[in-house]
């Protein structure tokens, strides 16, 4: 696992599409149990080079209703984006994640993680690339029918401050979802 991260991390594959240049962020475990699948990295964890090190990790641990300490500790949880790099910024926020990250490197970190129980999808990117087919046409729908994807799967909207519109909107998701995400991890912690 130590050789399979270092080699992410000096990874360069999309470097003239980085507009802040190649900074990996990725970590995991062989003992991890719950693997945390998101976006890219925004600019703050680009900085900082600390997985969810922004305002969406804080309301993400609450989500999981995890401590800092819980939440880095890569026994625990495994720490899997997308795309590893910061892509940029687009006329309504981050580029979307690179589209080199996931198949080069999500296969190769999967298979040294023979320990994990529970995958959050977070995002609509990785709910179509690891749903598949199963994925529903929006978001919301995906997570509305959260049920239909577990044990395995378990997927969610991005806990970013820009989505308060989606929660408010869909108040169903804390009271349905966030409840069940709870007991989940905290049974695996």
């Amino acid at each position: 696992m130590k050789n399979l991260l270092s080699t992410i991390q000096q990874c360069t594959i999309c470097e003239k599409h980085l507009p802040l240049g190649p900074r990996p962020v990725v970590s995991a475990h062989p003992d991890s149990k719950i693997i945390i699948i998101g976006q890219a990295p925004g600019t703050k964890v680009h900085a900082s080079g600390i997985p969810w090190d922004d305002a969406s990790g804080k309301q993400l641990r609450k989500w999981l209703n995890v401590s800092a300490e819980d939440f880095y500790n890569e026994t625990k949880f495994a720490i899997m984006p997308m795309g590893f790099c910061y892509p940029g910024k687009g006329k309504t926020g981050d580029l979307p994640p690179r589209k080199e990250c996931a198949p080069q490197w999500h296969n190769l970190l999967l298979e040294k993680l023979p320990k994990v129980e529970l995958i959050l999808l977070i995002g609509m990117y990785a709910q179509k690339y690891y749903l598949g087919k199963t994925a529903k046409k929006t978001l919301t729908e995906t997570v509305a029918n959260y049920q239909t994807y577990l044990p395995k799967y378990l997927p969610m909207p991005h806990p970013s401050p820009r989505n308060r519109f989606w929660l408010t909107k869909n108040p169903w998701f804390e009271v349905e979802v966030l409840p069940e995400l709870r007991e989940r991890v905290s049974k695996l912690l």
